[in-house]
């Protein structure tokens, strides 16, 4: 917390009295960086044949934002070993992101298709910007985009 005061240029108290706990900062990170109210609509309007590029495309352009990945970077590393890091991750990415774009699809096994989504794009996260496996973690976003969106479309509208 103390590193987190520093870094905003403010003192440790204020942060504790805005977020409370380390936990509750994650969380506002992770809320932030998804911004789940405005995302769902402009995922699943337009065409449905195109919602896999435009989450494929929303996902890897939060995670190339050098300021929405550190706290995700964080957030991401904390969760393998941290029940209360998990927790936030699984409620803001599935629970406030996937299961709802998917509950909008109205399609067989929302929460399911959710999941497998998820898997896909975390373990992608993981690999890229985690552990920086090569070439996926040189790769261009572009290509990225192109290679998963077809993945992501078919977890999300096939029947």
């Amino acid at each position: 917390m103390r590193g987190i005061a520093r870094a905003a240029g403010v003192d440790p108290a204020l942060v504790h009295h805005y977020f409370g706990s380390k936990d509750e900062v994650f969380a506002a990170a992770v809320e932030v960086s998804f911004e789940p109210a405005t995302v769902v609509p402009a995922i699943v309007s337009g065409p449905r044949d195109a919602i896999g590029e435009r989450l494929a495309r929303f996902f890897i352009g939060v995670w190339e934002n050098p300021a929405s990945r550190a706290p995700l970077l964080a957030i991401v590393r904390s969760a393998l070993t941290h029940e209360v890091a998990a927790a936030v991750l699984r409620t803001f990415v599935l629970r406030r992101l996937l299961e709802r774009i998917a509950a909008e699809l109205d399609v067989p096994d929302p929460k399911l298709r959710a999941e497998l989504a998820a898997s896909h794009m975390i373990g992608i996260a993981i690999l890229r910007y985690v552990i920086r496996v090569e070439p996926l973690a040189s790769a261009d976003p572009e290509e990225i985009v192109a290679q998963v969106a077809p993945t992501l479309q078919r977890y999300l509208t096939e029947s």
